[in-house]
């Protein structure tokens, strides 16, 4: 299959199947991006996803914006996006012709409670599983907790943190640079 096909398809899967937005993605991302297909490694794919948070637009589809581009240039971008976005409008259409019809019902409520709880599971997975493969010493760590009590407690802006975190990082690569 063309790689631009194997994007369109691989990224239309995601789609259909995630629920909740950019985060509750990223266990999929995980799984066909970087084990079943290896489009990209465990940093990489945390690259793609710091830079896709931090730039305008929805998370979901500038990670595979990035993953599309990284595999097949500006039409592996275009192909990776498509097919992550149109399952969205498909749904979108379907249910929103339906729901506001059943809304009241207590069942489809209860349902959107259940489907909250899961994809509060999958997102909690994926930061465990991102967070071993992310903080590799010390100073990782306390830079991770650091960045989680400004986003969740002082509610700074994440696209602070990152510009941030770009910083200290150039700083701390240089610093190692030169000590050795």
């Amino acid at each position: 299959m063309p790689i631009t096909l194997d994007l369109a398809w691989t990224f239309f899967k995601m789609g259909l199947f995630t629920f909740g937005g950019g985060y509750a993605m990223l266990p999929l991302l995980q799984r066909e991006v970087v084990d079943n297909k290896g489009w990209a490694t465990e940093e990489q794919l945390l690259d793609y996803y710091a830079i896709g948070q931090s730039t305008p637009g929805i998370i979901a589809v500038n990670t595979a914006s990035f993953v599309g581009y990284f595999q097949a240039g500006i039409i592996g971008a275009i192909a990776a996006t498509l097919g992550l976005v149109l399952p969205s409008i498909i749904i979108i259409l379907l249910v929103a012709s339906i729901l506001r019809q059943y809304m009241d019902l207590a069942v489809l409520q209860h349902a959107f409670a259940g489907v909250r709880v899961a994809v509060s599971a999958l997102v909690t997975a994926s930061v465990y599983r991102l967070g071993k493969a992310g903080i590799v010493d010390s100073f990782s760590l306390v830079w991770t907790i650091i960045t989680f009590v400004c986003i969740a407690f002082l509610n700074i802006s994440p696209l602070w943190i990152v510009l941030a975190s770009f910083v200290l990082g150039n700083i701390i690569q240089s610093v190692r640079t030169k000590a050795s």
